[in-house]
């Protein structure tokens, strides 16, 4: 036992039982659900180290169930499994706070391996040790444990999983024209359609957060990617 806790929710019961048993002889402490109700109720209850929600769930779908655990808790991964042909409405779960998906039908070592990329706490890019905390302009940010921001009002914000590993991303590369294929293959570890549009939603967040310094900039470069502007200072590195 590994001793990091999923939530399962899939309400297709042989394949929640499939993967549910292959999570738990991965080490995983498994807690499953068959409805979003019951995942909800289950969410209240414990403390989770990551959300496996499918997307067509009763009683809650997984968007909904995604937004009210992202109202109480920012920092949980949720990864969303989905049929293609809800490959559209990804932009929305995206947006109500999902970090990654996986499509059906999936291999099981795909699932894992994406699992394993998001329990761990420390991010990675390129191999190269990485910015642990810094002052970004009128912020301190912690990417390593708390995953925060702290405006010099004392003011803090909760970053999700993938904001925090954008932003790092960001203020370790200041300054620099950056790719949006090299963006997604760094931070999502793959450079597909949906995962291309959901950096927008992503990038859009990070601009609500910084709105209070002028100085911080995400710059569009039309048919090339972005370029992030801030003073980056007080820099830890792990």
């Amino acid at each position: 036992m590994n001793g990091k806790k999923i939530l399962f929710v899939e309400d297709d019961k042989s394949l929640n039982y499939i993967v549910r048993d292959q999570l738990k002889v991965a080490g995983y402490d498994v807690r499953e659900a068959y409805d979003g109700e019951r995942a909800w109720e289950l969410f209240e209850h414990e403390s989770f180290d990551l959300c496996l929600l499918d997307v067509m769930l009763p009683q809650i779908d997984g968007f909904s169930l995604a937004q009210q655990i992202r109202n109480v808790n920012q920092m949980v991964p949720i990864l969303f499994l989905t049929a293609k042909s809800m490959h559209e409405d990804l932009i929305y779960g995206f947006s109500v706070g999902g970090d990654d998906y996986i499509t059906k039908p999936f291999e099981m070592d795909e699932l894992l391996m994406r699992i394993s990329v998001f329990l761990r706490r420390r991010f990675i890019h390129s191999g190269k040790e990485v910015i642990k905390r810094c002052r970004l302009g009128r912020y301190m940010v912690d990417f390593d444990d708390a995953l925060t921001m702290t405006a010099d009002d004392g003011t803090v914000k909760m970053l999700t999983y993938k904001e925090a590993q954008l932003l790092q991303y960001f203020c370790d590369h200041t300054g620099q024209i950056l790719n949006r294929s090299d963006i997604l293959k760094q931070v999502w570890g793959s450079d597909d359609y949906y995962l291309g549009r959901s950096l927008d939603v992503f990038i859009s967040h990070l601009r609500k957060y910084t709105k209070e310094d002028p100085d911080i900039k995400i710059v569009n470069l039309h048919g090339i990617g972005f370029k992030f502007v801030g003073e980056v200072s007080e820099i830890q590195r792990a």
